[in-house]
């Protein structure tokens, strides 16, 4: 048995009669949302049947991809990372490395950073590691004492900009990240509650709403894998992650509050994160109509892709304190 089970079940006892609903094998794994039982062998076929299909019907990887994989040391990306090595290992067309940035968070990065080395070594995929520090000059741990709020997002704009830049210049075709279904609904709400219609329009499987031959297009093969199931998926085939979260995580209180409002939901209603999911895929194109793709120029500071004539990272470092 797989601990985690009884969680996983809500509720829902282990007795000797249970079965897998589709062997005679013991479950590890029940889906509420289907009322199915699974064993390992039938829970890793059906995770990695709907990674596959996400990745086929998306388009997500061609033959020609150099794909760099965004791994943090956290289960999420370790997955991504196992299941397209998996998945695409005996395609001499496709190629798989790893770019894992160190934003300088003491006693969480540098953990999680050692675990993804090991991981990697151990599937034989090459890793290329970038620092905060030496790109910009600035950790995130600094940031955190020089900003009272904020720096949570500041973080996260950092990494987007420094991931695509740091893709593009090692020749990567498809940059692959580890969101999955929790996170991507997560932020299909929080936009609808501020509003912000143009970043609704950029979720999604492959995102890109504005392209520029320097934005390296992002991918998300586990859009459609909540964040549970994940895990499980993890720990069964001994793949080695950081489970504790970034302690800077509650600098953003609203995504801690969408999070927890929608395991509520999913508790009373299971099945609800699928169907605001796919809610967001039949609107988006009827929204993203009502949007033109702006221009996109090159910042004047760095020679990145800005739609401004400086680009947010270069104001950013302009506006910290000394």
């Amino acid at each position: 048995m797989v601990e985690g089970f009884k969680e996983n079940t809500k509720g829902v006892e282990l007795v000797d009669r249970m079965k897998c609903s589709f062997c005679h094998d013991e479950p590890v794994y029940f889906r509420r949302n289907e009322g199915h039982y699974y064993c390992k062998k039938h829970f890793i076929k059906n995770i990695e049947k709907r990674v596959k299909r996400t990745i086929r019907i998306n388009k997500l990887v061609e033959n020609g991809d150099r794909i760099a994989v965004a791994v943090s040391g956290g289960k999420d990306s370790a997955n991504v990372l196992f299941l397209l090595n998996k998945i695409f290992k005996n395609n001499p067309r496709i190629e798989i490395f790893a770019i894992t940035l160190d934003e300088g968070i003491k006693g969480y990065r540098d953990k999680s950073i050692k675990k993804s080395k090991i991981f990697c070594k151990k599937i034989g995929v090459k890793q290329y590691i970038f620092t905060f520090d030496k790109e910009f000059n600035i950790t995130v741990d600094k940031l955190s004492k020089k900003m009272k709020s904020g720096y949570c997002g500041s973080c996260g704009l950092l990494r987007r900009y420094l991931l695509n830049k740091k893709a593009r210049e090692l020749n990567a075709t498809k940059l692959a990240t580890g969101h999955n279904l929790d996170d991507e609904c997560q932020s299909i709400l929080m936009n609808v509650l501020k509003g912000d219609l143009l970043r609704l329009v950029r979720g999604g499987p492959m995102p890109m709403l504005t392209k520029h031959e320097k934005f390296v297009p992002r991918i998300k093969p586990l859009i459609t894998i909540p964040e549970n199931e994940s895990e499980l998926y993890a720990k069964i085939n001994d793949i080695q992650f950081f489970p504790k979260k970034c302690v800077y995580s509650g600098d953003n209180p609203l995504r801690g509050q969408t999070r927890n409002f929608l395991n509520n939901l999913d508790e009373t209603s299971p099945g609800i994160k699928y169907n605001l999911y796919e809610s967001s895929i039949k609107i988006m194109p009827f929204i993203r109509m009502k949007f033109k793709s702006g221009k996109i120029g090159l910042c004047k500071k760095c020679g990145e892709p800005s739609s401004q004539e400086v680009c947010k990272i270069c104001e950013l470092m302009k506006k910290l304190p000394s």
